[in-house]
């Protein structure tokens, strides 16, 4: 070989190797390697993040499968996320953040944060303990937990782990009469607050959830008739006559009737946009939750965090709003404070520390996030979560 060729040889190599160290698909590949390290503990946990993969290794793939997936491509889902990358902080300077209080009053009652946790159906499918273990770290951290229809744990005990009444989500059953059952024994156990979820009446397309969820042999232990039937009745022990899911009829007048006969506080959960905002003030609610939940309704393409401060203009100070949906850093919960909502809520992540290691996880999942919103508070400048407005955060990539 000519000494010629050589020296082009070894020049083109160290180019090559240049272009390999500034590549991004390789730093990439690196920080996928590294995040596929598998935490042996949740004090090992750096982000909540970091519960995900040790989760997915231990629940069952259908359950998995369904917790994880969206609808139809899974847009919405990843909207959620997405949308918080386009809210930027506005931080403040030389304040002093030595006396940073993430306190917060919540229909009379007052929580260590604005960081509440959503609900979600059958969490006995992610941890034998379920929601007394979601109920006992939610004691633990003075967190606002949310208990779903579909829980696979009775409300009453999981008020007893809680050590105060939760707030309870309702599926409306097509059934008047079972929905007057429901709310009755809800009132019994001592809940105060209701959430009625409006933006999933008539099913879901889980299209990615029927592709990954594995054998439906699987399924058979918890649903007798295969996915989708319903669980058997231990673990279903909120259910009532009068059918599963939700009152594709429900409208107006139905929410109206619920006004009339519940006497507590009373939230729609769903409402995204700013003309049923407005009919939600007209109708005589309490609050509103933003949500999509967790994109598996509808394949709306549109994040929360993007419909939020519409609906926050809509109500004023009216009522309080709440959002959930992609929430996976305390500069998330920051941002979503910051354009109007009153608590912000986690789903997922919550699930991947349950998955894991029970009520350790979900724990240490708390302590994670609020220990982030706290670094944000003191690093914007607002010492508590009242001060938090607008002006701290910018959206340039938004329409205006």
């Amino acid at each position: 070989m000519r000494i010629e060729e050589c020296g082009l040889r070894m020049t083109a190599r160290r180019e090559f190797l240049k272009f390999l160290a500034a590549s991004p698909y390789l730093a990439a590949l690196a920080l996928e390697a590294q995040q596929a390290e598998v935490i042996g503990s949740p004090a090992d946990a750096l982000s909540v993040m970091d519960f995900e993969e040790a989760a997915h290794r231990k629940v069952l793939p259908g359950h998995w499968a369904y917790m994880a997936s969206g609808v139809d491509d899974d847009a919405t889902l990843r909207a959620n996320r997405g949308g918080y990358t386009h809210v930027q902080l506005r931080p403040r300077r030389l304040r002093d953040a030595t006396k940073v209080d993430m306190r917060v009053d919540l229909f009379g009652t007052t929580y260590a944060s604005p960081i509440f946790l959503c609900p979600t159906g059958g969490e006995k499918s992610f941890h034998p303990d379920g929601e007394l273990a979601v109920a006992r770290a939610a004691k633990a951290r003075n967190t606002l937990q949310i208990l779903s229809t579909a829980t696979s744990t009775g409300v009453e005990d999981v008020n007893g782990a809680r050590g105060q009444p939760v707030w309870y989500q309702l599926y409306a059953p097509p059934s008047w009469d079972a929905n007057e059952a429901l709310l009755h024994r809800v009132e019994a156990a001592g809940c105060s607050v209701i959430a009625l979820t409006v933006d999933n009446t008539t099913g879901r397309n889980s299209e990615t959830y029927l592709r990954t969820r594995g054998s439906v042999k699987q399924c058979v232990a918890c649903h007798p008739d295969g996915p989708g039937s319903g669980p058997r009745p231990m673990t279903a022990p909120l259910t009532m006559p009068g059918g599963r899911g939700s009152n594709p009829a429900m409208d107006w007048a139905f929410v109206d009737r619920l006004r009339r006969f519940w006497k507590g506080k009373f939230i729609i959960k769903g409402i995204d946009t700013r003309e049923d905002a407005r009919l939600a003030v007209e109708h005589g609610l309490d609050g509103i939750l933003v949500s999509n939940p967790g994109g598996r309704s509808t394949e709306t393409g549109r994040a929360t965090i993007e419909a939020l401060p519409e609906v926050v203009a809509e109500v004023g100070n009216r009522m309080p709003v709440f959002v959930d949906g992609g929430v996976r850093r305390g500069t998330d919960v920051f941002k979503a404070l910051a354009l109007g909502a009153r608590a912000v809520g986690i789903g997922r992540p919550f699930l991947w520390g349950l998955g894991a290691f029970g009520q350790a996880g979900v724990d240490r999942v708390l302590e994670i996030l609020q220990g982030e919103l706290k670094l944000a508070m003191g690093n914007c400048g607002t010492r508590t979560v009242a001060d938090i407005s607008r002006a701290y955060v910018a959206t340039p990539d938004w329409r205006q």
